[in-house]
């Protein structure tokens, strides 16, 4: 995946995303349920209703990247929509973009040196 970089702030729109929606409706979403730039530079990230699709919008400075994935199997780890926008880390976005459950990683000790 081209990436944003590291240190990008990430905005994660809870609840379900209507997935025909383009850049145009993603971005108002990103102003008007997010109450966010959408060309701030942040990265807005929004799933669809079967949890299997994902989407997130980029301002790179020159225009509106979106990246789109379709899981053959399995869900995105999603909050509910209670939660309303949840701002996650770019590890995060990186565990969310691979299908890892960025709520409850599991972290596990360095490997040790062989003797």
């Amino acid at each position: 995946m081209i990436a944003p970089g590291s240190g990008v702030r990430v905005y994660l729109a809870s609840g379900v995303t209507d997935m025909r929606k383009g850049i145009a409706g993603l971005s108002a979403l990103a102003q008007e349920v997010l109450r966010r730039d959408p060309c701030s530079g942040a990265v807005f990230a929004f799933r669809g209703r079967r949890g299997d699709r994902i989407k997130l919008l980029f301002w790179d400075g020159q225009g509106f990247c979106l990246y789109y994935k379709v899981l053959e199997r399995g869900r995105f780890a999603w909050p509910s929509a209670a939660d309303g926008a949840v701002r996650l880390t770019s590890a995060q976005l990186a565990m969310l973009w691979e299908c890892i459950d960025w709520r409850r990683p599991v972290w596990s000790s360095p490997p040790s040196r062989a003797a």
